[in-house]
């Protein structure tokens, strides 16, 4: 495990914690009803210091300070540290609170949160192992090129169980290498052809595309495919440009932008986001909301309550996307976007497009996976097919899950798309929150959205 899981551990851990030490007690407090109701302000008492002896505990062990050398190991080890002396203060503070405190609920307590600390644990690694492993499995790659690079490279992908699948090179000059154990394919010129005809995921290019400037196109057709496109150069040549480095082992890989939610742990952070937030809008809002706007648009016009639409997702596959109906049924629903001014918008339909609530469906879609609270916003069949012959950039946005609200929509770039410079900064916007995502900047748009609904969008019709 590298530094890059460093902000996962102190975010999720602190507050998956502190929510099991508080819920367990919560749930002894619920199912003991030998408790007297003068007793309940001393148990708070004994809360309050759990949770505040718990931090105190964990941090003086280092539980959630990584280190340059982090592992699993060692984390379990502070954990069994810091919930020994965790246990210990607790036990004094019992003492000397001088309290008759339920010598049944402090077993309970101090047994239920050590089992489900480790338990939590336990379930993290098996998933993360899992997640990380099924999101490299089966990952084909190919690698330009037939040099001493490429050769090591190929090893390394081969020898080190990164679950990647080499296919082989492609290389124009005529190669005699009897103890390569991986094909010559073809000629560079033949392999984004050959990368698209039998899916490959990522191209690896170790020429310099300075000395074959086709690399350059060749890396254009490529995303605009949705196959990733990385360089292995010799990093001088490119200290100055405008591009993503990481590391294997002693190989500078150099890709065409930064994505942090191909980091496995990123990526979980962001669907369990999803997964609290969409059942919080549905259970706290969609319960009751969904009667009531269903009897109004039954009233409003006539048709269903849902508009049912299939939509492009990530790496372009379609998906069903649920809406509140907010257009009279008509013919041109699949192929004509919606105008300023449509006579199609109902006058109930017209109200949901202002306020943003004819999207609150889709949470159902962030539940089933297909969406992702926020992404870029997910565009017709049709206009995906027509956008991506206008802008080789489009498909870029097809690389993430497409969001209920997006960094796009909040900064003011959402509706009729008229001409093609709206098309080209949406894209760039979509682009750069890829390229920039956190939870942080998730909870901004969030925010952005919740403020333009009620103050108002102009482009919101």
């Amino acid at each position: 495990m590298t530094n890059r899981y460093i902000n996962f551990f102190r975010f999720f851990f602190v507050c998956v914690d502190l929510f099991l030490l508080n819920i367990i007690n919560f749930v002894l407090m619920l199912t003991t009803d030998h408790f007297p109701d003068h007793s309940q302000e001393k148990y708070m008492v004994l809360f309050f210091v759990a949770n505040m002896f718990w931090l105190i505990s964990a941090y003086s062990t280092g539980l959630y300070i990584n280190n340059s050398n982090p592992s699993f190991e060692r984390f379990a080890k502070r954990t069994v540290k810091s919930l020994i002396l965790f246990y210990i203060a607790m036990l004094v503070f019992v003492f000397m609170y001088h309290y008759p405190y339920s010598r049944l609920f402090i077993v309970l307590s101090f047994s239920g949160f050590g089992l489900l600390l480790f338990l939590t644990r336990f379930l993290l690694v098996v998933s993360f192992a899992y997640v990380d492993r099924v999101s490299k499995a089966n990952k084909k790659v190919v690698i330009v090129g037939y040099n001493d690079i490429a050769k090591k490279l190929a090893h390394k992908f081969t020898t080190q169980n990164r679950n990647l699948s080499v296919e082989g090179y492609f290389e124009d000059r005529e190669v005699v290498d009897e103890l390569s154990i991986l094909p010559i394919i073809g000629t560079i010129d033949e392999c984004v052809a050959y990368a698209i005809k039998n899916d490959i995921n990522e191209i690896y290019s170790t020429i310099s595309p300075e000395k074959n400037t086709m690399i350059y196109e060749m890396a254009r057709v490529a995303e605009k495919s949705l196959i990733r496109f990385k360089f292995v150069p010799d990093f001088r040549l490119y200290v100055n440009r405008d591009t993503h480095l990481e590391y294997i082992d002693e190989f500078p890989i150099l890709s065409l932008r930064p994505e942090p939610l191909e980091d496995a742990s990123n990526s979980i952070k962001k669907r369990f986001f999803d997964i609290v937030f969409s059942l919080f809008v549905i259970v706290a809002v969609l319960t009751w909301l969904m009667p009531v706007l269903a009897i109004l648009i039954k009233l409003n016009s006539k048709g269903p309550v849902f508009f049912v639409q299939w939509r492009s997702g990530k790496n372009n596959k379609q998906f069903r996307c649920f809406k509140f109906r907010s257009l009279s049924v008509n013919k041109d629903a699949d192929t004509k976007q919606v105008t300023r001014g449509d006579n199609r918008i109902t006058p109930l339909g017209k109200f949901l497009r202002k306020a943003n609530l004819d999207e609150l469906p889709q949470f159902f879609n962030v539940l089933l996976g297909n969406m992702s609270v926020v992404g870029p916003r997910p565009h017709m069949l049709q206009h995906t097919e027509t956008y991506s012959k206008i802008l080789e950039e489009y498909m870029i946005r097809h690389f993430v899950k497409p969001g209920v609200t997006g960094w796009a929509q909040v900064n003011g770039f959402r509706g009729e798309i008229k001409v093609q410079e709206q098309l080209r900064k949406r894209i760039e916007y979509d682009i750069w929150y890829m390229e920039h995502w956190s939870i942080w900047l998730d909870m901004r748009v969030i925010f952005l959205t919740v403020y333009s609904s009620i103050k108002g969008d102009k482009n919101a019709f």
